[in-house]
């Protein structure tokens, strides 16, 4: 029963990840309604983010493995420079956009989720996300990855740091935020998850150190290992669910699920 259980919350986490329905949101929301035996496991919750940064890296590997080249080669190669231009730009603008959150993370994060640690707070986070991500659902942006500006990437960046506060999901965030900004919807995609890897990695680095200092990883070992299992399969196939979506101008649908959510979880908690 007990690893059944992992394998759900490894679920729930991989198609939450991808999609602008916040994925912390509803494990908070699953922990609050069941009486679960992972209730209070933080290491578990690294472990199945993990399995979905696998997931994601590989969607991605082409495009990161591109713009590695070409910031180092923009950096010493100095007679390539034009052709790594674009590349080097756009890594300066991964950079910019996650700044306020890298920084605002460090300093209030721990603050912000006691503070707001509560069930009703999750049900209004999930009305704000639906209302988000109903007001960008004519967005008919035209910015490729090229034309993205500094200042788009400022204000993505100020946006991203909303998704700090428990059940705000951070991929409806950005992704309303570079559509805001006027990004094409090839680019709003890519753009949003180009950013989730420094929020990521930052965040498995705080807690692989959680993990080590287990003194019962031995006999997890098995269900975190089906949890990230499961985690970065279904991560893998909610993206390219999500893609379609927004590329087809269906990411209103999201928001009519966050909003009954945020409506189901205000009345059953209240």
């Amino acid at each position: 029963m007990k690893l059944l259980e992992y394998i759900i919350f490894g679920i729930i986490q991989g198609l939450t990840e991808p999609l602008p329905i916040s994925s912390s949101g509803h494990l908070v929301l699953l922990k609050n309604i069941f009486n679960t035996t992972i209730q209070n496991d933080l290491n578990f919750e690294i472990v199945v983010n993990f399995g979905s940064f696998l997931a994601i890296l590989l969607i991605f590997w082409k495009d990161i493995i591109k713009l590695i080249k070409s910031f180092f080669g923009f950096i010493f190669q100095k007679e390539k420079r034009k052709s790594y231009k674009n590349d080097f730009k756009y890594c300066m603008l991964i950079i910019i956009g996650s700044v306020p959150v890298g920084i605002t993370g460090l300093l209030l994060k721990d603050r912000i989720e006691t503070i707001l640690n509560g069930p009703r707070i999750l049900g209004l986070a999930f009305l704000i996300t639906a209302l988000a991500l109903f007001l960008v659902r004519n967005s008919k942006g035209t910015k490729e990855d090229k034309d993205i500006t500094y200042k788009d990437a400022i204000i993505i960046g100020l946006l991203q740091m909303v998704a700090l506060f428990p059940g705000i999901s951070r991929s409806g965030t950005v992704l309303v935020g570079c559509l805001l900004c006027g990004l094409s919807k090839d680019a709003s995609l890519k753009y949003t998850f180009m950013l989730y890897f420094p929020v990521s990695i930052a965040s498995m680095g705080l807690g692989i150190l959680d993990i080590l200092n287990a003194g019962n990883i031995n006999s997890l070992l098995l269900p975190y290992t089906t949890g990230l299992i499961a985690s970065g399969i279904v991560t893998y196939f909610a993206y390219i669910w999500l893609s379609n979506w927004v590329k087809k101008g269906h990411l209103w649908k999201f928001s009519i699920y966050c909003f009954i959510l945020g409506l189901f979880v205000l009345f059953y908690f209240r």
